[in-house]
């Protein structure tokens, strides 16, 4: 007797996909050569470094960085009401000594110019005399885009709910170690940052994504931002473009020098 077999139209439809996908077969082992695997393009482009000098807590900017303080004046700031960006041309009255931009009562800091997905390198300097404590003491921030904030604050020997403290992605992101130094002495942030993206109905369809190390020592491992950094209540989705950095007004005078982004 003669046998039949049923075929299923999903069997049919693999057979027939399989006819028509391409193979993508490796060389054979005998035929590779060392020139098999090797890329020779795009070249990436040439950055000198910065260098490390008793005048920073880092390296000083690499040749293809955006400088936005040298330590001289603050050309490239407004004065900003509050902290989220605004249209702001007022001039900053923010105070610069000995080559340091002091954090005044007049206003936050906010740069000219606008970024997205960003290196940036910025130190910072508690005060030496220590008064008060917990969010009361050297308290400042870093508003990536003018939104989502970095904290900084003196948290030497200073405790303060673990998402508030220096390091935190601001009522989001509990720092990872708490490498702070003593009051009065130069901190550095180093920050990889990955802006966020949004569809045309304004969701978020990727969130932004940070990176940061505190005085050399990873706190935020690419740490997703969920929306904006709110003193209270949730995260707030609010679709936006590139935008700048906004050091934050506490009421404590906190020092800032050697500011510089690379655009990635």
């Amino acid at each position: 007797m003669k046998k039949t077999y049923a075929v299923s139209a999903v069997g049919l439809l693999l057979a027939g996909l399989a006819s028509v996908t391409p193979t993508f077969a490796q060389p054979e082992p005998g035929k590779q050569t060392p020139q098999s695997t090797e890329i020779w393009e795009p070249v990436p482009p040439i950055v000198t470094p910065g260098v490390y000098s008793g005048g920073t807590a880092g390296t000083t900017p690499p040749s293809d960085a955006v400088v936005l303080f040298d330590g001289k004046n603050v050309d490239k700031w407004v004065a900003n009401k509050g902290y989220n960006p605004t249209n702001s041309t007022a001039p900053l009255q923010w105070v610069v000594r000995d080559g340091v931009l002091y954090s005044g009562k007049t206003s936050s800091a906010m740069t000219k110019q606008e970024f997205g997905d960003m290196q940036l390198h910025i130190e910072f300097q508690t005060p030496e005399k220590v008064e008060g404590n917990g969010q009361g003491r050297g308290n400042s921030g870093i508003f990536l885009q003018g939104r989502y904030e970095i904290q900084v604050l003196d948290n030497y020997e200073n405790p303060t709910y673990v998402n508030g403290m220096v390091g935190s992605v601001y009522k989001q992101a509990i720092p990872l170690a708490n490498p702070s130094r003593k009051p009065g002495e130069w901190q550095s942030y180093d920050i990889i940052y990955l802006a966020p993206h949004f569809n045309k109905a304004g969701l978020m369809i990727e969130p932004g994504y940070v990176t940061v190390l505190l005085n050399g020592v990873l706190v935020q491992n690419r740490a997703a931002i969920r929306g904006t950094t709110e003193y209270i209540g949730y995260p707030k989705v609010v679709a936006h473009g590139k935008g700048p950095l906004i050091l934050q007004d506490h009421g404590n005078p906190v020092g800032f020098r050697n500011i510089w982004v690379r655009e990635i």
